[in-house]
């Protein structure tokens, strides 16, 4: 059986520690087992993408998103209305427009 490639690090090197202001793993954030259930039935009901049938494409829902961050606030995360279907490269798009804004490369096309 292979074996995995050895990682190499210096002699004495550490992992670098976390910022105070980093952000959370996604279980804390509120993406857990009740989260997996609901995109599961949302994506059921609404199985295609948003952006992309706004172009006039069919294409097939990978992520459920949030249309205003939530930004921890879990009255806005659970909010169904708040909710569309994407698929994986609209929603990578929106994630990297929101987190970079549109000055620094993320487009800022969505709402």
């Amino acid at each position: 059986m292979p074996k995995a490639a050895k990682t190499f690090r210096p002699k004495g090197w550490t992992a670098p520690a976390r910022n105070a202001d980093s952000r959370p793993n996604f279980r804390r954030r509120g993406y857990g087992a009740a989260w997996d259930k609901a995109r599961l039935v949302f994506i059921a009901a609404h199985p295609l993408c948003v952006e992309c049938e706004r172009k006039g494409l069919l294409v097939a829902a990978y992520a459920v998103d949030h249309i205003v961050p939530h930004r921890g606030d879990m009255k806005v995360f659970w909010d169904y209305d708040n909710w569309q279907s994407l698929c994986r490269s609209c929603h990578a798009r929106k994630s990297r427009s929101e987190q970079l804004g549109p000055a620094r490369g993320g487009g800022g096309s969505n709402p």
